[in-house]
């Protein structure tokens, strides 16, 4: 379990983020929606620690992260996967190079205990035998899946994802979402995303977090969502319905 409490950031005379708190649930996935420039990102850069919060604690299982030593905070980020929004695989490896890339950096894993781990996610993700494959010889839908199979290569036991279905189509965003949402279950991982995505929000959404110009202004699940009584999320939700039947006519 991931929780925050009273988490603020600004930049100069903006305010980005104003007291969030709230609890991400291990073997759940726990979204965060909002629109842009809602403050999302900024929120899930306090929680991994790529920025520190003006106030507030970020907490892994009790282990106060944003005032932990760089003994427990090198801890915590050894126990954390990251799904970047564009998959972030480097050009010059090859697919297995890109998975294993984690053990190589964070472990003292025999190499041929890395080649078995990073075949495993692989075959996790539907990806068996594109070991030697270069991203620019994949797919969009396939870089993503290499991202996701790299993200739990380390056994994390948290996992964070950043709008994983951007640049998808409505097909392979879905197939992405059902990935996610078997991994964090069968793995019991701690799985939060991002996203403004309607469809994820309303196939994988176990567990919502709702921003709105820095504010929390709601927290239920996807079977809640529609019932809300919150005036800016009906709209976000309306509006993001409309905006995805339009795109797909």
């Amino acid at each position: 379990m991931i929780k925050i409490n009273n988490i603020s950031k600004s930049f100069a005379d903006k305010v980005i983020l104003s007291g969030i708190s709230g609890e991400f649930d291990k073997g759940k996935t726990n979204l965060i929606i909002g629109a842009s420039g809602t403050g999302k990102s900024v929120l899930l850069k306090c929680i991994v620690g790529l920025l520190h919060p003006d106030t507030g604690n970020v907490y892994y299982d009790l282990r106060n992260f944003t005032e932990a030593d760089k003994d427990i905070r090198s801890e915590v980020r050894r126990e954390i996967g990251m799904l970047f929004q564009g998959g972030a695989l480097f050009d010059s490896k090859n697919v297995e190079e890109n998975v294993k890339f984690p053990l190589d950096i964070l472990t003292q894993m025999h190499p041929d205990e890395k080649i078995e781990r990073a075949n495993f996610c692989l075959k996790r993700v539907g990806l068996e035998g594109a070991n030697k494959k270069m991203p620019s010889e994949i797919s969009g839908g396939m870089k993503k899946r290499v991202g996701i199979a790299r993200a739990i290569v380390n056994n994390p036991n948290y996992l964070f994802c950043d709008e994983p279905n951007s640049g998808l189509d409505p097909q392979t965003s879905i197939l992405i979402d059902e990935l996610i949402m078997e991994i964090t279950h069968e793995f019991d991982i701690t799985t939060v995303v991002v996203t403004h995505d309607m469809n994820s929000v309303m196939g994988i959404g176990e567990k919502i977090m709702f921003l709105y110009k820095g504010n929390k202004l709601w927290d239920g699940s996807n079977h809640e969502i529609m019932d809300s009584g919150v005036q800016e999320l009906d709209e976000f939700v309306f509006t993001n319905k409309v905006m995805k039947n339009l795109k797909n006519k």
